[in-house]
């Protein structure tokens, strides 16, 4: 734990505790958003499925980045993850991104997916209005975030015929945002 950097936040008027509970639960959002989008990304089969697989496995590894990136912030501030990862699951920011009743269904699919990440663009923009102009690297760190899950929620929208978006998916890199954190 970082006192002096826990100190310096706490001078800011930001309530650290609240802060932290914060992190953790969009840390426990992240990882397991990433557990069940294995099995959506799984079930992404067929012609139409097969479009979005790798979309869907993109924003499964940079949820993971995500989480990554969180718990050595949530540590400096003198936090700590859950020991039992079932109460870590339930503290999620996010409701659980199930896999749709009928697993064929690749617009149920991506409903599912499109409405994790509009939960995630939630949670960050929150972090990140808490944090602006008083705790500098919680601040970047969740603004790199929240410019991940804005794309996945553009991609995911897209293929619901939501509208173009103007992003592409990325080729052979992922966390562009983020990636400076994972160092």
């Amino acid at each position: 734990m970082a006192k002096v950097t826990r100190q310096m936040v706490e001078n800011t008027g930001i309530n650290v505790d609240e802060l932290v509970e914060l992190l953790v639960k969009n840390a426990a959002a992240e990882l397991t958003t990433f557990y069940y989008y294995t099995i959506l990304r799984v079930n992404l089969i067929g012609l139409q499925g097969e479009g979005v697989k790798e979309i869907a496995e993109t924003a499964r590894i940079e949820d993971r980045n995500h989480f990554e990136a969180l718990v050595p912030r949530i540590y400096e501030l003198d936090g700590k993850l859950p020991q039992d990862m079932k109460v870590f699951h339930d503290m999620s920011a996010c409701p659980p991104a199930n896999l749709p009743k009928d697993p064929t269904d690749v617009q149920g699919i991506l409903t599912v997916l499109v409405n994790a990440e509009r939960c995630a663009v939630k949670g960050y923009t929150h972090i990140c209005n808490l944090t602006a102009g008083k705790d500098h690297r919680t601040y970047d760190l969740c603004l790199a975030i929240l410019n991940e899950e804005i794309e996945h929620e553009c991609w995911f929208s897209e293929f619901l015929g939501e509208g173009p978006s103007g992003h592409f998916l990325r080729r052979g890199e992922t966390s562009p945002f983020v990636s400076k954190f994972l160092r």
